[in-house]
């Protein structure tokens, strides 16, 4: 095991991993470790045919984009050895934009002035039939972070009424504390999904300018929180394009090692959102091009063979058909970012521009034609109350 390994088996929580590589400086020393790796570590390493959380070093590293190709075959037949070619289809499910955060790249920032919107519990139910009747039985509630709206009570109720629609229903709504994730696991929810949009302390301050979600410490302890109280899934990433991608995936491996060791009960996936549009206008200071996305799912891939990787419809049509071989198991499909999106009932401002605005349908078709299963369910709660 390599010294990062041991340091992340050794620590009680995440932040005693990330807080020293981080702060006072450390950001810059982990940019020149990535700079300062020679290709031919790169060919050493990719010798070895398994890795671990240390090897992400040298597998985002600049000279890593040389030997992309050989990285790319390697992620893809450990997919297909790990997982076959099912990929699983989700859709998320706004039931907010009301927000109390000040995040300048977010459409839901309070300062924005869009149409606002909460879902009554029932309205939320009717919206869940339409998803219902597209296919799919996975499904991510999202909603913005303010007090009155999208409260824990809210969420059980209408996570309850939604357990014989879906098989698999996660959140991503505001950090929970960890008695709270277990009333929302008890009503039905089995994933809970929080992106730490940037592991940089320096960037994190700089970007979300008021608001609870100032708070860093809070949110990188998220998924902690929820994996003590049980949950079956977790999700992460950071959001790319806020500070220096290369980094912050590298961050964003430690925080996966980390609860893949303390907590290996729970799942953990891995997404790969990419900035976009939304109201506000905030423009990316770290764009994320094509071939970095690439060479990330790879490196994730290599280190975390067993881990769903995840692709949203944040990235263009074309772009997810070409990227789905590379390590992809699971992805979003006819995706809506507002509240009442799939019904249009109401006008309510969207979280962020869509880029595959294909249907449902229509992403299944292509994942069938890239020689692919697309898989609507792929568990069963039956499975866990009869332990058959």
């Amino acid at each position: 095991m390599t010294e990062l390994g041991e340091k992340i088996k050794r620590a009680r929580t995440f932040a005693e991993v990330i807080g020293p590589l981080v702060e006072r400086g450390g950001w810059a020393r982990l940019q020149e470790a990535l700079q300062a790796v020679p290709v031919a570590e790169v060919d050493a390493c990719l010798a070895k045919g398994a890795w671990e959380v240390g090897d992400l070093r040298i597998l985002l590293s600049p000279a890593a984009d040389m030997r992309l190709e050989q990285i790319a075959r390697l992620a893809r037949s450990l997919t297909l050895q790990r997982f076959g070619r099912v990929v699983v289809l989700y859709v998320p499910l706004y039931v907010s934009n009301y927000c109390q955060n000040l995040c300048a790249y977010c459409g839901f920032n309070a300062r924005n002035d869009v149409p606002r919107l909460a879902l009554s519990v029932e309205e939320a139910e009717a919206e869940s039939r339409l998803l219902h009747e597209m296919g799919f039985r996975h499904v991510l509630l999202v909603s913005g972070q303010h007090q009155r709206y999208a409260t824990v009570d809210y969420l059980v109720e209408l996570v309850r009424r939604l357990r014989t629609l879906f098989a698999s229903i996660s959140v991503e709504v505001k950090p929970l504390r960890t008695e709270e994730y277990a009333q929302l696991i008890a009503a039905g929810v089995d994933g809970v999904t929080c992106y730490q949009e940037t592991y940089d302390p320096k960037t994190y301050a700089d970007v979300h300018l008021g608001g609870p979600k100032r708070d860093y410490d809070w949110r990188v302890g998220t998924l902690e929180r929820a994996a003590r109280a049980g949950i079956r899934k977790v999700g992460l990433s950071p959001l790319y394009g806020l500070s220096d991608w290369r980094v912050d995936a590298w961050c964003a491996g430690m925080h996966a090692a980390f609860l893949t060791v303390h907590y290996w009960k729970t799942q953990v996936s891995i997404s790969f959102p990419r900035l976009r549009g939304a109201a506000g206008g905030f423009t990316p200071p770290h764009p994320l091009p094509d071939r970095g996305l690439a060479q990330i799912i790879c490196a994730f891939r290599l280190v975390f063979p067993d881990a769903h990787l995840v692709l949203s419809t944040r990235e263009p049509a074309h772009l997810r058909d070409r990227l789905l071989p590379l390590g992809i198991t699971q992805m979003s499909a006819a995706s809506r970012t507002c509240p009442s999106g799939y019904s249009h009932t109401y006008e309510a401002g969207e979280q962020f521009d869509v880029m595959d605005t294909r249907s449902a349908a229509e992403v299944a078709a292509a994942i069938r034609a890239a020689g692919y299963d697309p898989v609507w369910k792929d568990w069963d709660v039956t499975y866990l109350a009869t332990g058959s």
